[in-house]
């Protein structure tokens, strides 16, 4: 089966319809490439895209793309026609003919601009952007309105400007991107994912420091005729471009700065005040007024938290004009991530329904959007799109005890406990969540789910009467004692087929000593269990104490057939691909069932 827009009754019209709508009108130009000067005296490498022959054509709305990862690459002449630009072109070939202008600006540090990147997404580059916005509507090509979007990095460059409140800034579209950097990328449930900064630092080298023999480990910029960033028009020799990446040795290490990013919002020790506050786009949502539109998308195998970045971004902004949008996706929707799917590659077009949202609310046109409900998402399994008025979509809850004879059942039962043995050398394999999202060229997720769980401590329900949608996210409360002060708890849903196949459908993981529950503040409003995970709230366990769990698993849409079974799957580590805790020795978990230490698991499920 397909994810196609076509699939249930989500839309009144749907995306594939409204783009046909919209043919592209011309061709794209070569962009023209120059240095913008920063008032720092920072000179930022600039490529701008206009729509018609000349600007006096004009003017137009401006899309702006801020990226770390190159807005054109040097192409060997020899190499023929090559895709320049594998990050940008898709913005590009949607927006330009279509009648808008596209400003692409390699971020301070990276690409041909000069400067130093002194964090992960720098508060520097917030300041920028407002200047290039300043520039932007002092031309004589602009009408003056400005929008934002962009994949990941992109995305939340995209949530950074609008929160500068410039008012030229009418709508922003952050596409699989963070609200909060802790807890929605690195550190879900306060736990490192390991693997993550180590890769994203010799990417980022490849690119910073035109290291090019890093870059072949990595398919999205492998391309042998690559031959660095693209020089401005200006700089015939290059040697301005030089001159910048050699400025670029001074970035810094994402594996440094990650693992002293161990509590959230504590302050870096190098004095400058940051903390994974500063680089998280929820820190300055105050910013973002009321009148600007947002399009926050994301997909349900888009990283350890994404989906969880882009809920928040839509319930916390009070914005009147906001959308939401949840599919099968991986990170940046390369994949359908469905078991179910027709092709790997996604039928639905993101990008067409990103186009009429700039066209309602940048463009001026009148696109049927007022009509539609604001949340979309898509069920798994029973592959449709369905649409709500706001997230969750609605209310239900089934609570499932933990029984004797490992059954997940409707009763807490009498008091027992469940001894687990934690196997540290148990992971989750390579075809995860995780892998796209450390710039792997994953094809396939949780194929080789099927019996991966029998090492870990299962329960598992009766089968259910008839079709049930479970959307949202799914409470697990555990009642667990254990020898160590910390340790890690990873959780596992599953559907069990009659037949006794088993399917991946969600996870959630937690730090013990970041157990401590809060209301969720103000910038990052959620469904799901709230956890600080700062310095001041941690707090080691007491060891052999039952001590309670609760913490949300990541959000899902996915109808369990009738006769298939739940699984609730439980591990003390996934070496594959998180933090060790504790770093040594062994570790013996017991996990309290009924009685007054009645473990449950609540999930929104609503039954056909």
């Amino acid at each position: 089966m397909a994810d196609n827009d076509l699939r249930g009754n989500a839309w009144v019209l749907p995306p594939s319809q409204y783009i046909c709508k919209r043919p592209p009108a011309g061709d794209v130009p070569v962009p023209k490439s120059f240095y913008l000067k920063m008032k720092d005296g920072c000179r930022l490498a600039v490529d701008l895209y206009l729509p018609g022959s000349s600007p006096s054509d004009g003017p137009w709305p401006t899309i702006l793309v801020q990226t770390p990862y190159y807005r054109r690459f040097a192409v060997d002449p020899s190499a023929g026609r090559v895709e320049a630009s594998p990050n940008v072109a898709k913005y590009r070939d949607l927006f330009v003919p279509r009648g808008y202008a596209l400003v692409v600006v390699d971020v301070r540090g990276t690409g041909a601009s000069f400067g130093t990147r002194d964090i992960f997404r720098s508060p520097k580059e917030r300041g920028d952007a407002c200047e290039i916005v300043e520039w932007i509507i002092t031309q004589d090509w602009s009408n003056g309105a400005i929008g934002a979007t962009g994949i990941s990095y992109l995305g939340a460059a995209s949530d950074f400007l609008a929160s500068t409140s410039h008012p030229a800034v009418k709508a922003i579209a952050p596409l699989f991107s963070v609200w909060d950097t802790y807890l929605d990328n690195y550190y879900p449930g306060g736990i490192l994912l390991t693997n993550l900064a180590d890769v994203y630092d010799r990417m980022m080298a490849g690119l910073d420091q035109d290291k090019r023999h890093f870059l072949k480990d990595f398919v999205y910029y492998s391309d042998p005729s690559f031959r660095g960033p693209q020089p401005v028009d200006e700089d015939h020799d290059g040697s301005q471009c030089a001159a910048a990446i050699r400025e670029h040795d001074g970035n810094f290490r994402m594996p440094d700065l990650m693992r002293e990013m161990e509590y959230r919002s504590d302050p870096l020790r190098d004095g400058t005040g940051y903390s994974s506050d500063s680089i998280s786009p929820s820190t300055y949502w105050e910013g973002i007024r009321k009148d600007v539109a947002i399009y926050s998308v994301s997909g349900w195998m888009d990283g350890a938290g994404y989906a969880n970045g882009a809920i928040s971004r839509f319930l916390t902004l009070p914005n009147e004009n906001k959308f939401l949008l949840l599919g099968p996706w991986d990170h940046g929707a390369r994949i359908n991530c469905s078991r179910w799917r027709a092709d790997e590659l996604p039928e639905f077009n993101i990008f067409a329904e990103i186009l009429r949202f700039f066209d309602e609310h940048l463009g001026g046109r009148d696109t049927g959007l007022a009509a539609e409900k604001p949340v979309h998402y898509f069920s798994v399994h029973e592959e449709k799109w369905r649409s709500a008025d706001t997230w969750p979509p609605y209310e239900a809850s089934r609570t499932l005890f933990l029984g004797k004879d490992k059954e997940l059942g409707a009763s807490a039962g009498s008091a027992g406990a469940d001894h687990h043995q934690v196997n540290f050398a148990s992971g989750t394999g390579k075809f995860t969540r995780h892998e796209r999202i450390a710039a792997i060229d994953s094809r396939e997720y949780y194929t080789d789910w099927n019996g991966r769980d029998r090492s870990m401590l299962n329960y598992t329900s009766a089968e259910l009467p008839r079709d049930g949608e479970l959307t949202g996210h799914c409470l697990v409360n555990l009642w667990i004692t254990a020898p160590s002060p910390d340790f890690a708890i990873h959780a596992y849903l599953s559907e069990v087929l009659p037949d006794g196949e088993t399917f991946y459908v969600t996870e959630g993981s937690l730090r013990a000593i970041h157990r401590s529950e809060t209301p969720p503040p103000r910038n990052y409003q959620t469904p799901a269990v709230f956890h600080p995970c700062t310095r001041s709230q941690a707090s080691n366990v007491a060891p052999g104490q039952p001590h309670l769990f609760r913490f949300s698993l990541l959000p899902i849409s996915w109808t369990f057939l009738a006769r298939s079974r739940i699984r609730l799957s439980l591990e003390g580590a996934d070496a594959d691909h998180f933090q060790r805790i504790p770093a040594t020795g062994a570790l013996g978990i017991e996990v309290l069932r009924g009685g007054g230490n009645a473990s449950h698991i609540m999930l929104p499920l609503r039954m056909a």
